[in-house]
């Protein structure tokens, strides 16, 4: 099948990954105070990370433009998937949505298949549907039929993620202030979820390594047979942490692959220094 695979810059699409020419990714802009950042190839997390440590007040961000989206459908290819962050975090999948529309209105709704997915989910999630995606062009599948197997899978599929700090979710008001302070004061590190795409506390544990080791129980428990199933784990700044959440994995289950991956410029803003995200 002749295809091309277009997600938001919070895909974070392993480094082999982005070299692969089916996928394109558009990026959101970052702000913290007056400094701005383009989340694209260039972008510099350690850079950021700094920026945002020193600064009083918290990463703003701004989706891609219909425009931007409209110019990424006029490729050469004739089915186009879209998959983009949750629209319960971002305007982006109503901003992708909009220039479907736009690309029909101007060249007609019989030049190409295109479909707009929303996630539900953000990250290692988003790899995860690309990934399915991508599998099922590769078997020529047709494609309402790609487009209906990929909304099943993404409704199977659960996120999870441990953070050092909850921050900058409860700056963007995604989390009760009362619920940080908890986390912050007493060293209690929620293990989070999302349910539809809406963040969803799981559990907890006293220091990082037991909430890390609590997410993978939870994780295993919740995937039932994994044989079938790729685990995606990104970390921001965090490689070591990430290794030993991969071999606990590995210690606990079978899995059909474990991918490990980094955060590219949107999850490094909501995940934050050390953070480890998952999606099975």
């Amino acid at each position: 099948m002749n295809y091309r695979i277009i997600g938001d810059s919070c895909m974070d699409l392993t480094e082999e990954q982005r070299k692969d020419p089916h996928f394109t990714l558009i990026p959101f802009t970052l702000m913290v105070e007056d400094h701005q950042f383009v989340d694209d190839k260039n972008f510099n997390q350690k850079e950021f990370l700094k920026i945002v440590k020193e600064s009083p007040e918290c990463p703003k961000t701004a989706c891609p433009s219909p425009e931007t989206f409209k110019e990424a459908y006029c490729c050469e290819e004739e089915n186009v998937f879209v998959i983009t962050i949750s629209s319960h975090l971002s305007g982006c999948y109503n901003s992708a949505v909009l220039a479907k529309n736009l690309y029909e209105e101007e060249f007609g709704t019989g030049k190409k298949n295109i479909v707009v997915i929303d996630s539900e989910s953000a990250s290692t999630g988003e790899v995860n549907l690309a990934l399915y995606v991508q599998e099922l062009c590769e078997q020529d599948i047709p494609f309402e039929e790609i487009v209906k197997k990929t909304l099943e899978y993404r409704d199977r599929q659960k996120t999870y993620f441990v953070l050092e700090t909850l921050d900058t979710l409860r700056k963007n008001g995604r989390l009760t202030g009362l619920q940080a302070f908890f986390a912050t004061k007493l060293n209690i590190k929620p293990v989070m979820g999302a349910d539809h795409g809406v963040i969803i506390k799981l559990d907890q544990a006293r220091g990082i390594q037991k909430a890390l080791q609590r997410m993978v129980e939870i994780v295993v428990k919740d995937a039932g047979t994994v044989e079938d199933k790729c685990l995606t784990i990104a970390h921001c700044n965090a490689p070591e942490r990430a290794q030993y959440v991969k071999e606990k994995f590995e210690q606990a289950a079978k899995f059909k692959k474990i991918i490990v991956t980094e955060t590219a410029g949107l999850a490094t803003v909501y995940a934050g220094d050390g953070g480890i995200i998952v999606a099975v």
